[in-house]
C-alpha cells in the first residue's frame, strides 16, 4: 500500500500559542504531502513498493543508486513527521514519569539536562534536521540528523523527534531556533513518548505523565 499522511490527531490551532496554525497547515498538508508523493513516485514498481517505511528505510543500501536519494530523502520526511505529530499534544508538557522518567533520570541525571541536551542538538545541527531522543538498542541517548535523515536508518528506536527544518517554526520565530526548541516542550505527548520508549524496550507502556 502507498504511504499515506496520517491525520493530525487535534486541531490545527490546537497546539497555540507555541505552535501556530498557519505553520501546522502548511507543515502537514503541504510539506509531509510532498514527502509521501515524492516516496511514492520513487519507489512505485519496485519490490519495495507496498512495503511500511521502517522496511523501506532499512533496505537504502539494497535500492538502486537512481532512486536511493529520492527515498532516503522522502520516505525519511514521511517516518519523521508521522512520528512527529503523534509525540506533540494540547494536552503535552510537564515532565516524563513512570519507566520512560526513570530511565531519563538513570541515563541523563534529569529530565532538565536532557531537554538541554535535546535543545543544544537542535541549535548545533546546522543547515536542516532533527533533534531525537533514541534508544540505540542498549539505552537512551540523544542525536541530531541532517535533512530528513530517520534513526531507523541506523537500527535505532525513534522516541522523541523536533523538527528544525526552517518550515516547521520560521512563520512564528523567523530565525529564533532557540526560541522555537524551548517553546515545543510545552506540547510534548509524554505519553505518546512513553509507548515509544515501551516498545523499543518490549513491555507494556504506563501513562508517563
Amino acid at each position: 500500500m502507498a504511504f499515506e499522511v496520517p491525520p493530525l490527531p487535534y486541531d490545527y490551532s490546537a497546539l497555540e500559542p507555541h505552535i501556530d496554525e498557519q505553520t501546522m497547515r502548511f507543515h502537514h498538508d503541504k510539506h509531509h504531502q510532498a514527502y509521501v508523493d515524492n516516496a511514492n513516485k520513487a519507489l512505485d514498481g519496485t519490490e519495495w513498493a507496498d512495503n511500511p517505511v521502517e522496511s523501506v528505510l532499512a533496505s537504502l543500501d539494497a535500492m538502486p543508486e537512481g532512486i536511493r536519494a529520492a527515498v532516503r530523502n522522502n520516505a525519511g520526511g514521511h517516518a519523521n513527521h508521522s512520528l512527529f505529530w503523534e509525540i506533540m499534544s494540547p494536552d503535552g508538557g510537564g515532565e516524563p514519569s513512570g519507566d520512560l522518567g526513570a530511565a531519563i533520570e538513570d541515563t541523563f541525571d534529569s529530565f532538565d539536562e536532557l531537554k538541554k541536551m535535546v535543545n543544544d542538538a537542535g541549535v548545533g545541527r546546522f543547515g536542516s534536521g532533527w533533534t531525537w531522543l533514541i534508544h540505540d538498542g542498549t539505552g537512551l541517548a540523544v542525536v541530531s540528523t541532517p535533512n530528513q535523515d530517520s534513526p531507523l536508518m541506523n537500527d535505532d528506536v525513534p522516541l522523541l523527534g523536533i523538527d528544525v527544518w526552517e518550515h516547521a517554526y520560521y512563520l512564528k520565530y523567523q530565525n529564533r531556533r532557540p526560541d522555537y526548541l524551548e517553546a515545543w516542550w510545552n506540547v510534548v505527548n509524554w505519553d505518546a513518548v512513553a509507548e515509544n520508549y515501551a516498545a523499543a524496550v518490549g513491555k507494556p507502556a504506563a501513562r508517563a505523565s
